[in-house]
C-alpha cells in the first residue's frame, strides 16, 4: 500500500484553534468553496478563510438561513446547492464555470448524520447520497474550474471505523441501520480523497480527508437526547460525558483548515488527517477511534468506489 500515513509533527494538536492554524496565512486573490459553510464547523471554516483574505463561496440548501448567519462577512457569497439533488449540483457547477473563476480550495464540509431512513434521487440512501455522491459529483463537475494547485478537502469522521463500503448492499436495501449508513458514508469520503488525489496529481491538484474531532454541532440534530445518553455522549443532566475530549467548533474546524492551507503538506495528498496532523494507521485490534482504518485508505477500494459513483451519477471528469 502506497499510502504514507505517518504523522509529521506539525506543531499543532487536538486543542489547536482555527485562528492558530491560519496565523500568518495570506489567501488574498484565492477563491474557496465551502459546502454547508454557514453553521458549526463550516461557519468557523468560512470565517477563518475570509479573515485570511480569501473570497469564500458558501453553498447552502437554505440560502436565506446561510445569508443571515454570514452577515457582516464581506468576502463571502452564498449560492444555493442541495447535495442530495444532482440537478442542483449541476446548476451550481455550471454557474461557477460561467463566472470564469478558479477554485483554489474546495472543502466538502456539508453532511448529514444518523438520519431516519430517507431515499433521494433514484432511491439512493440519503447519507451516502448527500455525504459522498453529491460531493463526488460537485468536484467532478468543478474539475475544469479548479486551479492547477488546488486542494480538495473531504470532511470524514472517526465514524468510518465502524464500516467499510458495503459492496453487497451500498444503499441499505436489505435493512437500514442509520449508524452503519453514516459510517459507510464517512469511509466513502476518505476513499474519495485517495482516488481524486491519484487522478489529480498531473495538474498538481491534491486531496485530503480528515476527522475533525468530537464537537457539538447541528450535525447531531437527528440524534435524540435519550440516545445521546444511551450512547454515553452525555449524562442525565446533559453534561458531556468526556468534556476533556470534546472540541469547540473553532478547534474542530482547525484540521480542515490545516489540510486546506498548510505549507507542510505541499506536494502531498491522498492522506487522512486528524488533530492538525497526518493520522497514523489504526491497528486492526484497536479499541479506540484514533487513526485511520486501512479499509478507508485502500487504493483498490478507492478505485472501485469511484467507478461505482461514476455509474450511479453518470458523471466522471476523468472518463476516457
Amino acid at each position: 500500500m502506497a499510502i504514507r500515513q505517518t504523522p509529521i509533527n506539525s506543531g499543532f494538536g487536538a486543542k489547536t484553534q482555527a485562528s492558530e492554524v491560519m496565523a500568518g496565512r495570506d489567501l488574498s486573490g484565492k477563491t474557496a468553496i465551502v459546502t454547508g459553510g454557514y453553521s458549526g464547523l463550516g461557519l468557523e471554516t468560512t470565517k477563518a478563510l475570509a479573515d485570511a483574505g480569501a473570497r469564500v463561496i458558501v453553498t447552502a440548501r437554505r440560502p436565506d438561513v446561510a445569508r443571515e448567519a454570514l452577515l457582516g462577512l464581506d468576502e463571502v457569497e452564498v449560492q444555493a446547492l442541495d447535495l442530495a439533488e444532482l440537478a442542483s449540483v449541476r446548476r451550481f457547477a455550471e454557474a461557477f464555470s460561467a463566472s470564469r473563476r478558479r477554485a483554489d480550495i474546495v472543502i466538502n464540509n456539508a453532511g448529514v448524520m444518523a438520519c431516519p431512513e430517507t431515499r433521494v434521487g433514484p432511491g439512493w440512501e440519503a447519507q451516502f447520497a448527500t455525504n459522498h455522491l453529491g460531493h463526488y459529483a460537485l468536484v467532478n463537475l468543478l474539475w475544469p474550474s479548479l486551479a492547477d494547485d488546488a486542494r480538495v478537502v473531504a470532511v470524514s469522521s472517526a465514524g468510518h471505523h465502524y464500516s467499510a463500503i458495503r459492496w453487497d448492499d451500498v444503499q441499505f436495501e436489505r435493512g437500514y441501520d442509520k449508524w452503519l449508513a453514516y459510517a459507510q458514508s464517512k469511509t466513502a469520503n476518505a476513499l474519495f480523497a485517495i482516488q481524486l488525489d491519484a487522478l489529480g496529481r498531473e495538474r498538481g491538484v491534491h486531496a485530503f480527508a480528515l476527522h475533525p474531532g468530537s464537537i457539538a454541532t447541528p450535525l447531531q440534530r437527528h440524534v435524540p437526547r435519550a440516545e445521546m445518553i444511551a450512547l454515553g455522549w452525555m449524562d442525565e443532566a446533559g453534561n458531556p460525558a468526556s468534556p476533556d475530549t470534546l472540541k469547540t467548533p473553532q478547534q474542530g474546524a482547525a484540521t480542515q483548515l490545516w489540510a486546506a492551507t498548510s505549507p507542510l503538506l505541499a506536494g502531498m495528498g491522498g492522506l487522512y488527517c486528524e488533530d492538525c496532523d497526518i493520522a497514523g494507521i489504526a491497528p486492526d485490534d484497536s479499541r479506540t477511534l484514533a487513526g485511520v482504518r486501512e479499509h478507508a485508505i485502500d487504493p483498490e477500494q478507492a478505485r472501485r468506489l469511484w467507478r461505482l459513483s461514476a455509474t450511479l451519477t453518470g458523471i466522471d471528469a476523468f472518463a476516457s
